[in-house]
């Protein structure tokens, strides 16, 4: 096989395999939210949140607003709604005092860890005969791909 219709092949095998990821990881936030009376976009605005915090870059309401693509007054009824029922806290932003910040409160964290568990453990069993350089490779591609999903959506 040419080298170059080799390289398109394993392209369109891990372009497949994205979207078998994002299928399955979406069944899967449908399911925790369907358990938790969350609707699609509270789950979504809880994933952009974790997201961002484990990034290191918070979302602020108007951020989570953008991210989801509703308007003002839909973000702050989501955003209190969740508040009320435990997913989410507001902080003072440490860098900016000025800025408030959505974070994920105690409740939220404690059901979503029951929740995930079982799957971060099948996770570690699954890519545990894996070499580190093969994990290593693998984030390079999840990285790039992610960079890509994001330029694709202005992001």
């Amino acid at each position: 096989m040419p080298p170059q219709r080799h390289r398109a092949d394993l392209e369109a095998q891990i372009a497949a395999d994205a979207r078998a990821l994002t299928a399955e990881s979406e069944q899967i936030g449908r399911s925790f939210a369907s358990q938790h009376d969350l609707g699609a976009n509270d789950f979504r605005a809880l994933l952009h949140i974790m997201v961002a915090e484990s990034a290191g870059t918070p979302l602020t309401a108007g951020d989570l607003r953008k991210l989801l693509g509703t308007s003002g007054a839909a973000i702050t009824y989501l955003v209190e709604r969740m508040i009320a029922s435990g997913h989410l806290r507001r902080d003072i932003d440490p860098a900016d005092r000025r800025k408030v910040i959505l974070r994920h409160d105690e409740h939220g964290l404690t059901v979503g860890r029951k929740f995930f568990a079982p799957l971060a453990q099948l996770n570690s069993r699954a890519l545990a005969d894996l070499p580190d350089a093969d994990l290593e490779a693998a984030h390079r591609v999840l990285t790039a791909l992610v960079g890509a999903m994001q330029e694709f959506s202005g992001g």
